[in-house]
């Protein structure tokens, strides 16, 4: 990454649309659209708050991040946990992909102007190193890196080829564009749907209360991890 790649004003505002609440500390934009629009923001370990930040990538597109939520509701991060401790090649570069993103957060760090970042040193995202437990981690991590870094990310990418390319552009009508800029933070990040345009069924987004119950379970089952590293359930943390 590079000066080029830090955020324009259109950027900040396209994010906050994107994830219909204000963006925060974003450092850069190192994946973007075809059109040019981003895809994942790059964010300061530590937010202005005061807050540790581990998801240094934060996937923001609402069509690429609905169709990476149809990919864990199939159930493909227990697929791709069973091949880590079958495969130890892959866990290699799986681990691999862990430490490029250490050093990647890092450089973000060293741009922000943060520092170090104790209370998640040596801690990336995503489930890495030994695990998969956020593929929206995964995907953005390859996104912003490039393949190669990534190989579950890489495989993610792959897998979500029926509802999004990187050689297309899925914006129009992905995010609402007429009105106000959000300027609170009024809802937890949230894939918006497919756009019609792709002539495939959008994934359906749950009811208000079935959402609720998975949230709180998940809240019960991960929790500590959660509190630990400053993260939200779902994609981790908030950009």
């Amino acid at each position: 990454m590079t000066t080029a790649d830090e955020p324009s004003a259109d950027d900040l505002e396209v994010l906050s649309r994107q994830l219909g609440r204000p963006v925060r500390d974003v450092v850069a934009i190192p994946a973007r659209c075809v059109c040019g629009n981003p895809l994942v923001a790059a964010t300061a370990p530590r937010l202005s708050s005061g807050t540790p930040f581990p998801t240094t990538f934060y996937l923001t597109h609402p069509v690429v991040t609905s169709a990476v939520s149809r990919l864990e509701a199939a159930g493909v991060m227990n697929e791709m946990n069973d091949r880590l401790t079958a495969d130890q090649d892959l866990a290699a570069a799986y681990r691999g992909a862990h430490e490029a993103y250490l050093a990647a957060r890092a450089e973000i760090g060293r741009r922000a102007g943060t520092g170090p970042v104790p209370e998640i040193d040596g801690v990336s995202a995503g489930g890495m190193p030994t695990r998969v437990k956020c593929l929206h981690v995964l995907v953005g991590q390859s996104l912003a890196m490039g393949e190669g870094v990534n190989p579950l990310g890489d495989e993610a990418i792959a897998g979500i080829a029926e509802w999004w390319t990187r050689d297309r552009c899925y914006c129009e009508g992905a995010w609402d564009t007429a009105g106000p800029t959000p300027d609170k933070d009024l809802s937890r990040h949230g894939p918006q749907g497919l756009p019609s345009m792709t002539g495939r069924p959008a994934p359906v987004r749950r009811a208000a209360q079935d959402a609720a119950h998975d949230a709180a379970k998940e809240a019960v089952q991960d929790g500590t991890a959660h509190e630990r590293a400053g993260e939200a359930p779902g994609q981790e943390g908030t950009a």
